[in-house]
Formats: structure tokens, sequence, C-alpha cells
């Protein structure tokens, strides 16, 4: 056996199934899928089976199916593709399926078909919104032609209607031509018959030739020509001979000239039917200047008819020039039309809002004004009032702003007070006070006196026609007297009641305090005759007392309210700036919510620093306060301008004339009252010799641009209770800009009155030294000629000036060249003795002739 198996080998055999074969685990397919808007997809469906065995009836293997594993490659919503069909390998004896794969089979069917069937319907609705789609775009597209078939018809027929229009108006304008040259062709026809009977040997001339050719067109256009549709056809086109024909020459006419004549006959019929001809007469608007091209557009009149006009009243102008509102209503009334005025100005119409009735009006409180001569006692009978110490703030004892504050008496009544400068450089401060106020108290100290200021006071409180109420201050001094003032006030007439006039005269003294309740009843009294009022329920409109520009908080205005209420997110314009109210500060330090009349407040919220003085209104947005701001700076704009140049204009004419020197300066100072103040003093200086140049004034501190324009111009700046900043002062340094700083305004008048008067060219002054007598000429080689004299009077100088004078005439004026007293040097000779002389270059010397000796001194002067 063991033989038998190694001789022969058995074929290797497998266990069951008993076959050897590769069959597909993976079976593939496509499915293609269809969306909306005609779009499809092909995608591969992998079918994965796991092949498992397990033993079967009879011993036999069996092949387990088990549910396939789809996979969409890429990935889809929905699969149609069904499963294949999984079999068993043949085996000789028939397999049975357990329940569970049964079960397993009849589901995975029942999920293949459901994913059919969704996939069909889902197809199916894919399928109805494309029809409908297609649908809605076929219509849109009918819908569409529609509309340019019929506004492709509408075009015809305007076009149709167009070319008819002006076919029928060439027609009747050809008939009226033809109808007017007809007269005139027949007779050339006629003087054409007659030349040719007439000159029947000789040539035709190449007039007569001409006139023949234009009287056979003149009978071709009247269609007696036997190609009259050929000349129909040709008769808009031009040629050689047409043009190089003098006579024949046709000129056609444009509608426009068509319908002017049209106007002119209509106008003839009006006429000769015996009415006048219609003159339109029109309202035209002439702003402030005006063009003659645009005025003549207003008025419907031809531009050279104007420009005719005006040359008949003396005014030669081209149609692009521009005209003033007098003359172009001259020109308005000529042509018979009315003129109707506007004028950039109309902006601030209505700013100030409508009269107060009677009704509404409410007492307020008076505002008294406090004036008078400089170191009077005004801070001081103030700071008695309000019981507080206004004078300790004020630099050098004197009052360089205006104050405003409001004082409650012991009776509950209120005073609005406000305190002006007393020295003579605060002229306007003083005035902007009187305009303001209802009442001013007059201070005058009893040991001083009537002063400058204090008459220019009452001439403020005249030319303001305020009452006055004068309060003698310094009544505790030894010196003082009342009666003396009481007759000083008479020469400016200014009468006291105890002496038979209306002024009533307090007695008071600030220091000592006695008589304030006087005073306070004076004025309580003059206000009760004035009857003072006010509407409060309205929109707030006053005066800026004062401005000043802190660091920190912006722009700062006291302002005084004397009409209606000013509130916090008011907008409103003061001056040229405009904007809106941030916060109100009263006089002691306090923010409130809203001011009433008479009450003055400090505000914050303006977009830059109104001048003192401006009054205040408030509008009603931002958009009417910013059209009124542009209006105000560009009128400050243009008065600046013609200001500049007509300075420019002397300063150019004093420097041709050799008599210019300037001092330039930039001012800054912490409130726009001391500006003006400084400004207006250091103006006054000036002299036809040398003059302060003011090159910029400005409200804050001194800045990099301040040094930059001074180091341009060669300047200084003045700064007046204001400071550099670190970079400013560094800049200053470095350009050489001097920087002077002030607290009181006298230092700053005397310190520029000094540095102009250091402009001034020095006085020369002559003195005379000494006459002599020539009484007798030597000749020296080399030397020329020599005098010699006899000193009359007084003494003759070696070096000093001398004049050469001939029976009293000055023939020389120069200066010695030598002195010489017996043949030797002198430094002077007196009088009584003799000496020799030589002029300088001058030889012209006569026995007889007398020299005078003098010096010439520069003396510096002083404005």
């Amino acid at each position: 056996m063991e033989s038998t198996d190694k001789g022969q080998r058995k074929p290797l055999k497998l266990s069951q199934p008993g076959k050897l074969e590769l069959k597909k685990t993976v079976e593939t397919g496509q499915v293609k899928q269809s969306f909306s808007h005609g779009r499809s997809k092909t995608v591969t469906v992998e079918v994965k089976r796991k092949r498992t065995y397990a033993p079967g009836a009879g011993g036999t293997m069996a092949e387990v199916v088990d549910t396939p594993t789809i996979t969409l490659k890429p990935r889809s919503k929905k699969v149609t593709e069904k499963p294949p069909e999984v079999r068993a390998p043949a085996t000789k004896q028939k397999r049975t399926l357990t329940e569970g794969e049964r079960a397993a089979r009849i589901r995975a069917l029942e999920e293949a078909q459901r994913a059919a069937e969704q996939a069909a319907k889902l197809a199916e609705a894919d399928q109805t919104s494309e029809v409908l789609r297609k649908a809605r775009e076929h219509a849109e597209r009918a819908e569409a032609e529609e509309k340019e078939r019929l506004e492709a018809e509408r075009e015809s027929r305007r076009a149709e209607e167009e070319t008819r229009r002006q076919a029928e108006e060439e027609a009747k304008l050809k008939a009226e031509e033809a109808a007017q040259r007809a007269p005139e062709a027949e007779r050339r026809r006629r003087e054409a018959e007659a030349a040719a009977t007439t000159t029947t040997e000789e040539s035709p001339s190449r007039g007569d030739r001409g006139r023949a050719k234009g009287a056979a067109r003149g009978q071709q256009a009247r269609g007696g020509g036997g190609r009259g549709g050929a000349d129909r056809r040709r008769g808009g086109k031009l040629t050689i001979s047409e043009a190089l024909d003098e006579e024949g020459g046709e000129r056609r006419r444009s509608v426009a000239a068509f319908r002017r004549r049209q106007e002119r006959e209509k106008q003839r019929a009006r006429q000769a039917a015996g009415g006048p001809a219609q003159k339109i007469v029109r309202e035209v608007v002439v702003p402030d200047t005006i063009t003659v091209g645009e005025l003549a557009n207003r008025m419907a009149e031809r531009g050279g008819e104007v420009m005719k006009t005006l040359m008949k009243m003396g005014v030669m102008a081209t149609i692009n020039q521009v005209i003033d509102q007098d003359t172009a209503e001259l020109v308005i009334g000529e042509y018979g039309h009315k003129i109707k005025r506007v004028s950039a100005a109309d902006v601030e119409i209505g700013l100030g809002g409508q009269p107060d009735e009677d009704a509404a009006m409410q007492p307020r409180a008076p505002v008294v004004t406090i004036m008078g001569h400089v170191d009077h006692g005004k801070t001081s009978l103030l700071d008695a009032l309000r019981e507080t110490d206004v004078v300790a703030g004020e630099a050098g004892g004197i009052t360089q702003h205006i104050g405003a504050y409001q004082v409650t008496i012991g009776s509950g009544d209120k005073i609005t007070f406000l305190d002006t400068p007393g020295h003579e450089a605060f002229t306007a401060m003083r005035q902007r006070g009187a305009s303001v106020t209802d009442v001013v108290v007059l201070v005058v100290a009893a040991d001083d006196g009537v002063q400058p200021q204090t008459a220019e006071a009452i001439s403020h409180a005249k030319a303001a026609k305020v009452p006055m109420i004068v309060a003698i201050n310094k009544m505790d001094k030894p010196e003082a007297d009342a009666t003396r003032i009481k007759n000083e006030l008479l020469s400016h007439e200014v009468v006291p009641e105890d002496l038979g006039g209306d002024v009533q005269c307090v007695e008071v003294s600030a220091t000592a305090k006695t008589n304030l309740d006087k005073l306070e009843e004076a004025i309580l009294l003059q206000a009760e005759v004035l009857e003072l009022k006010a509407n409060a329920d309205r929109s707030a409109s006053g005066s800026v007392v004062e401005a000043k520009l802190e660091r920190g908080r912006g722009t700062v205005a006291t302002l005084l309210v004397q009409r209606g209420t000013l509130e916090v997110g008011d907008i409103f314009i003061a001056g040229r700036e405009w904007g809106r109210v941030r916060a109100l500060i009263d006089d002691h330090g306090r923010q409130i919510k809203k001011a009433g009349p008479s009450m003055p407040v400090e505000v914050l919220g303006l977009n830059g620093t109104p001048m003192a003085g401006d009054d205040f209104a408030v509008v009603e947005s931002e958009g009417r306060a910013r059209e009124v701001a542009d209006y105000r700076q560009q009128v400050e704009r243009d008065k600046s301008g013609a200001t500049a140049r007509s300075t420019l204009e002397q300063m150019f004419g004093s420097i041709a004339a050799g008599v210019a020197a300037q001092l330039p300066l930039v001012i800054k100072a912490d409130v726009q009252g001391s500006v003006e103040a400084i400004a207006g003093a250091l103006t006054k200086l000036g002299t036809d010799e040398v003059k302060p140049q003011i090159l910029h004034t400005a409200v804050g501190g001194i800045t990099e641009s301040d040094i930059s324009l001074a180091a341009a111009s060669g300047g200084m700046i003045i700064g007046f209770n204001v400071r550099a900043n670190p970079q400013a002062r560094d800049q200053a340094k470095r350009d050489g800009v001097e920087l002077r700083y002030f607290s009181v305004i006298y230092d700053v008048v005397d310190e520029v009155k000094d540095m102009l008067s250091g402009k001034l060219e020095p006085k020369r002054e002559e003195t005379s030294l000494g006459r002599a007598e020539i009484r007798e000429v030597f000749n020296v080689s080399k030397v020329g000629k020599i005098a010699g004299c006899m000193v009359l009077e007084g003494i003759v100088r070696r070096g000093s000036k001398a004049r050469l004078l001939r029976d009293d005439v000055i023939v020389y004026d120069g200066g010695l060249s030598t002195l010489k007293r017996f043949k030797e040097d002198a430094r002077e000779v007196r009088d009584g003795y003799e000496c020799g002389m030589s002029l300088e270059n001058y030889q012209d010397i006569q026995v007889g002739d007398v020299i005078e000796s003098y010096e010439v001194r520069e003396v510096s002067r002083a404005l």
C-alpha cells in the first residue's frame, strides 16, 4: 500500500463545496438622476455581499444569503437600482431558506421598492416644475415681443406724423416763396424776350444768359416744362451751375424762421383788426448781482437787445458782465416787466422771531451796567453788593473783562449787573454794556471828580437812551465833596434831582458799605418806572457779553438772555458761529437746565469763538444755523478782503514814498473783549511814519501756527493772560521769535509805544558854532587855495560842517578839510583869532566871503 501510494499520487481536492472558483462579491451598476431646470447626473451603484457558509441538511456546506450593502459613488439622494439576486451555489440537494433569511430578504425587497417609488415621484415632480418654468419663460418672451412690437408701431406712427407735418410745412413754405417769386420771374422773362428781339445780330451777354436761365428755372418751378417730374426729384439737390449762378441761387429757410414769420403775421393781423399787440409782463427775480445774459433769459429777450439798451443808458457791458440790482431794474423797466429783488441776506429774515403780544409779557429783572472812570470803585461797589471778592481776581486791581452777575437783594428782587472796564482802551466794551442795559449806574469818586472816561460813559448812556443813576463813591474819605461832583456833572448836562433835574444821586461807600440799600432802592424804583417785561415762553434771543477759549471746555460764551428761555439742547446762532447748548452755568458756577430773561449764563457748545457784542438767537434746525453762519462768514471774508487790498495799497504807497516803518504783532488773549481792546489801543499809537501791523488776533493760548506766522513776518507775539505751550516755546527759540507776556493793558501799550519809538528815524538837530570872515586868499601848491580868516564869533572846530556865504547866499555846504594857526594844525580857533582854512573839494574862495561852522546831532524821537 505504501509503495502504491508513493507511485501513484492522487490529485488535490478541496473540501465542500467541492469547487474552487472566484465569484464577484461586488456588483456595480449605473443610475441616472434628474434634477430641476433640466439638470441630470449619472452615479455608480456598488452592491457588496459578504460570503459566508454554514453546514446545511445532509452535512453539506451551503452559502448563507446575507443582506447586501449598497454604496453610491458619488453619493446621491435616492437609489433606484434593485440589488442583484443572490443565489446559492449549485449543490446536489436544494437548499431551503430559514425564517430569518426569508424575513431579511423580504425587508430588503420592500425597502428597494419604496426607494424606487420615491425616486419616481421626485423625477415626476422635477419634470412638472421644468415644464412650468419653460411655459413661464415662453409667456414672458411672448409678452416682451408684443410690447416691443407695439412700441415700434407707436414710434413708426410718430415718425410718419412728424414727417407728414414737416412735409406740409415745407410745402406751404415753398408755395408762399413761389408765389412771391412769380412776379419777379415774369418780369425777367419779359425783359429777356425784349432783349432777344432787339439784339438779334449780337450774341447774348453773360447777364442775359443768366436771366434767361433764371426765367427758364422759374418756368420749370411753375410746372411749365416737360421735365417737371425730374426737377421735382432734384429739388433738394445743389448743382455746380446753381452754386456758381449769382441770381439763380435759392436759400432754404429754417423752421424757426418760419415760426417767427407766422408770429409776425399774427401780430399784424391783430393790429389790422384794431387790437393792440399784447405784451407779456413778467416778474423778473434779480439777486444782488446778475449777468447781462442771465437777465436777458429771465426777461425772455435777446441778449443783443439788452446790451443795446445798456449802451443807450451809458453802460458798456458784455453778455457775461455783471451788473447790480439798480441797473437791472432800469433795464427791466425799459421792457415793461416787474422786478422782484432778492438778496443773500434774506436768510436772516425772521431770525429774531415775531413780536411778542402784550398778554404774554411778564415782569423781568432789570439789567444794570456799572460805568465810570478807572479806579473809581466800580468793581468794589459791585463786590459790596454781591458780598464776594471780585477785585482780588483782577490783575493790577483794574477790571479788564465784562462781568455779568445776578444779585438777589434782601427784598427778594433780582438785579442783573454788568461790570464794564473803566480804562480808556475798553471803549467798545462800555458801548456794548450801555446798548444791552436798562439802567446805567455812573460811579464817580468823591475825591477825584469827573474824569475823561466818566464823560465818555455819560455819552454812551445818552446815545443808548437809557436812564442814569449817579453813585458818588468813596464818601468815607475826608476829602470827599459830593457838592463839587454834582456841580461838575452839570457841565456834562447831567442834572441831579436836588438841583431840579431827573437824575438820582446816591452817596455811597463801597469799603464802608454805607447807603447800599438806598442805591438798590433807586435801581428798583427806576425799573418800576420803566415797566420792564419780557416773554419767557418763546425761543431765546439776546446778546453775547463775552467769549473765551478754555482748555478742556472749548469755547465758553457769556450770554445775556433778553427774551425767551434758553435750554440745554437748543441750537443757536451767535454772530458768525453756531452750536448746540451742551451746558448752562450761572454766575455762581452751578449747572442749570434753562435760563430765563435778564439772566446771564455761560454756554458751552459753540463751534467757534463769537465776537463780544454779537446777538444770539435760537433757531429751529442745524441747517438754518449753518446757512446763516455761512452767509455771515462770507460777508466778513469779503469785508476783510477789501480792507486787506486797501491796506496793501497804502503800504506799497508808503514804501514807495520811503516812510513805511511797521511793527508786526500777533495778539493772543484770554477773552474776546481784551483782544478787541488791545488791538484798538495799539492801532491808535500809529503815526504817518511808523505804525503797528496787527497780523492776527485770537482767543486762547499761543500755538505753533502763531509762531510760524510771526517768524514769517519778523514780528513779535503779545500774550495777554495766556501762555505758549511747550512745543510753541521750543519753536520760538529755534525761529528767534520774541514772546511778551502781559496781564495789565497799561504795560502792553507802554511796551509797544517804546518799540514804535525805536523804529522812528532820529531827528537831526543843527548847532551853530561860529562865523569867520575871509581876509586873504593864498594859493598853495599841491593843496589849493587857503583862506586866511578872522573868527568873528564863536569857535571854528576841525572836522565840523561849514557853509560858504557870499552876499548872504549859501554857495557851498560841506566840511572843513584843514584848520591851521601859524602853520600848525589846530583843533579849534576861538573868536578874535586868525586862522587858515580850506574847504573840501571847493576852490572858488573870494575875499569877503563868510564861512559858517556848525555841527549836526541825531536825537532819538518818541511817540
